[in-house]
C-alpha cells in the first residue's frame, strides 16, 4: 500500500514517452513529453500532490521519464521499472509552432497496466479527490484498460477531468476514434478540449462555442473548459453560463508543445484551490471564481508557450503572471 495518503490529491494515468522534435536542419532533438506526462509534472509543479498510474520502463528514456516525475515531486504508484520500452513520437513543428505527431507505441511501457491495477492504485490512495486522462489514452486500442477504471473512480465519487486532446493523424479508423472519444468523456464531470477537438469530433454548431455546448449538453459532464487559441478560452457550466477570457498583454508563442496540458493544470488547481465537488458546473457559478479558474489556466499555458518544448510554471510564477497581466473577461 501506498504511504502517501496525506499527499496525493490528484492522480492521472495516460502516456508518457519521448518527443523527437524536428530542427529545421535535420536533427531530432530527444525531449520528455507526452500530453498526460506533461499535466502530471505541470500540476506537481503548481504544488499539486499528484501520482502517476501508469508504468514505466525500465530503459534509458524510462529512467529519465521517472526521473524528472520524481524531481517534480510526483509519486509514482507504479514505481518498479518494466521490460516494455519507452513510447515514442516524432514530432514536427510548423510555422505556427504548432505540432504534428507520428507515434511508436506497440509493446510500450505505459500501456503496461490493465484497469485492475490503476483501479488499485487509485484506492490505496484515500486523500485522492481527482484523476485525470486524455489525449492517447482515448484510444479505442485501450478502451478495456480505462473505462473500466474511469467507472471506478466516477463510482467512488471522485472528479473526473479528461482532456480530449485528439490525435486523429495517428488513428486508423477516424470514425470508431470518434465514436469512442465520445463515449469516454461521459465518464467525465471536467472536459477539457480544444476548437480543433471539436472541429474533429464532428460536433453539430456553426462555430467553436456552439460545438462545445452541444458537446456539454449530451454528456454527463457538468463543466467544458474550451481553448480558442489566440483568442483565449471560455468555461461553459450545465447551468447554462458561458465566461470567456483571454489576455490583454500581445504574446510571443515559440511553439504551442504542452499548452494545453499547462492549461488545465492551472484550472485543475484552481479548482482544487477554490474546494469545487465534482457538479460544480450544476450549481451558479461565482463570476470571480470563473475569472480565478480561467486565469489561472490562461496564465499556465501562456508560460508554457513563452519556452521551447514543455516547461510547466511554478505556481509562483502563474501567481505572477496573473497580477501583471491584464485579462479581458466576460461572464
Amino acid at each position: 500500500m501506498l504511504q502517501i495518503n496525506s499527499f496525493v490529491q490528484v492522480a492521472t494515468a495516460g502516456e508518457a514517452l519521448i518527443d523527437f522534435i524536428a530542427h529545421a536542419d535535420g536533427r531530432f532533438e530527444p525531449c520528455l513529453g507526452g500530453a498526460v506526462y506533461n499535466l502530471t509534472r505541470a500540476l506537481a509543479r503548481q504544488g499539486i500532490g499528484t501520482a502517476y498510474l501508469n508504468p514505466l520502463s525500465r530503459d534509458r528514456f524510462g529512467r529519465q521519464l521517472a526521473s524528472m516525475l520524481t524531481q517534480d515531486g510526483v509519486v509514482l504508484a507504479a514505481p518498479e521499472p518494466v521490460v516494455q520500452v519507452t513510447s515514442l513520437a516524432v514530432v514536427n513543428v510548423n510555422e505556427r509552432g504548432h505540432p504534428d505527431y507520428a507515434f511508436y507505441r506497440e509493446g510500450v511501457a505505459d500501456r503496461a497496466t490493465s484497469a485492475a491495477a490503476l483501479t488499485q492504485a487509485c484506492r490505496d490512495m484515500e486523500t485522492m479527490s481527482m484523476v485525470c486522462t486524455g489525449a492517447l489514452a482515448l484510444s479505442p486500442d485501450d478502451a478495456d484498460t480505462y473505462l473500466p477504471w474511469l467507472a471506478a473512480q466516477r463510482q467512488a465519487g471522485r472528479t473526473v477531468v479528461v482532456d480530449a486532446n485528439l490525435r486523429p493523424s495517428v488513428m486508423p479508423n477516424l470514425e470508431q476514434y470518434r465514436r469512442h472519444v465520445l463515449t469516454a468523456l461521459q465518464y467525465a464531470d471536467v472536459i477539457k478540449a480544444s476548437d480543433e477537438d471539436l472541429a474533429c469530433l464532428a460536433l453539430p454548431g456553426a462555430d467553436a462555442l456552439s460545438q462545445a455546448q452541444n458537446l456539454l449538453q449530451t454528456s454527463r459532464a457538468s463543466v467544458l473548459a474550451l481553448t480558442l487559441g489566440a483568442k483565449g478560452a471560455a468555461l461553459l457550466t450545465r447551468q447554462g453560463q458561458v465566461f470567456h477570457a483571454r489576455e490583454l498583454e500581445p504574446l510571443k508563442v515559440v511553439d504551442t508543445v504542452g499548452a494545453g496540458d499547462c492549461f488545465l493544470a492551472g484550472l485543475v488547481t484552481a479548482m482544487l484551490a477554490h474546494k469545487l465537488p465534482a457538479d460544480w458546473g450544476g450549481e451558479v457559478v461565482p463570476e470571480g471564481v470563473a475569472k480565478d479558474l480561467l486565469g489561472s489556466a490562461i496564465a499556465s499555458a501562456s508560460l508554457c508557450v513563452m519556452q521551447r518544448g514543455c516547461v510547466p510554471p511554478s505556481r509562483s510564477q502563474v501567481l505572477q503572471r496573473m497580477a501583471s497581466v491584464g485579462v479581458s473577461f466576460v461572464g
